[in-house]
């Protein structure tokens, strides 16, 4: 009798009930909570067929000891936590999910800005604690139309927030992605900027759309915050170390930028005691949300649906499809068939 697979899914607390489901019928599932140590993943690969992973880092000590995994499934997009290198050494192929939740993302990321702009935030809480409040000087917002919204990064959710941005609420779009040819960010309704820190004086609001790379890591730092307007807006949906977060911290503490809506974090999860950003938790221009705005309904079932035609893939022992244009992935060359940029 031919044994079941193993398959290893981490980050437990993203719940995923059509997706294990599925994978209980393919094979015998591992289930391994956020914060799993390194021993404990490397004990459960080591005979492993298949590692579902999302935040948990898979390090080169994990991959040293997969004895007979035939791939690494990200169900997400980004692919940080990796060890690339280390898996295409060992001719493990690496996949992640990366057009599910473009859309997902770009909504709320745009009802951040929002919520920033019409001080949502402060009213609610006002609101809480006092039943009504009229309109005094300190409860004015802010118009979306006229103002100028700057990108950094143009990929599918950058491209998405251009079009509602642009489009849908009549904004100035401008965008910062060195590697994104001007014709496409034209074609996106957005014009190309070069220069970072000049782009940014020019912006009533920011949205970090950006992968988190070697050359992203701290993009955003003391310097980039301070050549920002005054009165405007950081939102951030992409990765919490694009930022320098304590040059962030000071700068909302100063008042050198007049607000920002975050959803991701260098370290995750938050705490209201010991993390070193708890000064954000009541501040009346800072939202926070728990990196949870791809998780609707509908991105869900998209996700669900991609990640186990990877896995099918994979555990069939066919090329699984690379639908990324991230070069981390698209140079593979075991086990992998890369997608054409016109069938995305």
């Amino acid at each position: 009798m031919t044994a079941r697979p193993k398959i290893v899914r981490t980050d437990a607390e993203l719940e995923c009930p059509g997706l294990d489901a599925a994978l209980r019928e393919r094979g015998d599932l591992v289930l391994l909570p956020d914060g799993v140590s390194e021993d404990r993943l490397r004990n459960e690969v080591r005979d492993a067929d298949l590692l579902l992973m999302c935040y948990t880092p898979v390090t080169a000590n994990v991959l040293e000891s997969a004895q007979r995994l035939k791939g690494i499934v990200k169900y997400g997009v980004g692919i940080d936590a990796i060890d690339i290198e280390t898996a295409k050494a060992r001719r493990i192929p690496v996949v992640n999910v990366p057009a599910y939740a473009e859309e997902t993302v770009a909504e709320g990321a745009f009802a951040l800005m929002i919520a920033l702009a019409k001080r949502l935030r402060p009213l609610q809480k006002a609101m809480d604690s006092r039943g009504w409040v009229w309109p005094e000087n300190r409860w004015l917002a802010s118009d979306l139309s006229g103002k100028t919204l700057g990108l950094i990064g143009l990929g599918r959710i950058g491209t998405s927030m251009a079009r509602m941005a642009g489009r849908g609420f009549n904004m100035r779009v401008l965008a910062y992605s060195p590697k994104t040819p001007e014709e496409t960010v034209k074609a996106a309704g957005a014009e190309k900027r070069d220069d970072l820190r000049g782009m940014l004086a020019d912006c009533d609001f920011v949205s970090v759309h950006a992968v988190l790379n070697a050359d992203t890591r701290g993009l955003i730092g003391a310097d980039e915050l301070t050549a920002m307007k005054p009165s405007a807006f950081l939102i951030n949906t992409a990765r919490g170390t694009i930022l320098d977060e304590a040059a962030l911290l000071v700068a909302l503490k100063s008042g050198a930028i007049a607000g920002a809506a975050l959803d991701v974090f260098g370290h995750e999860p938050l705490d209201t005691e010991d993390h070193a950003l708890r000064d954000l938790f009541g501040m009346d221009n800072v939202i926070l949300t728990p990196h949870l705005t791809f998780f609707t309904r509908e991105a869900m079932d998209r996700l669900t649906e991609d990640t186990l035609a990877r896995c099918d893939e994979l555990l069939g022992g066919a090329p699984v499809l690379i639908k990324s244009q991230d070069p981390r992935l698209t140079s593979q060359i075991h086990g992998v068939t890369i997608a054409r940029r016109d069938k995305l």
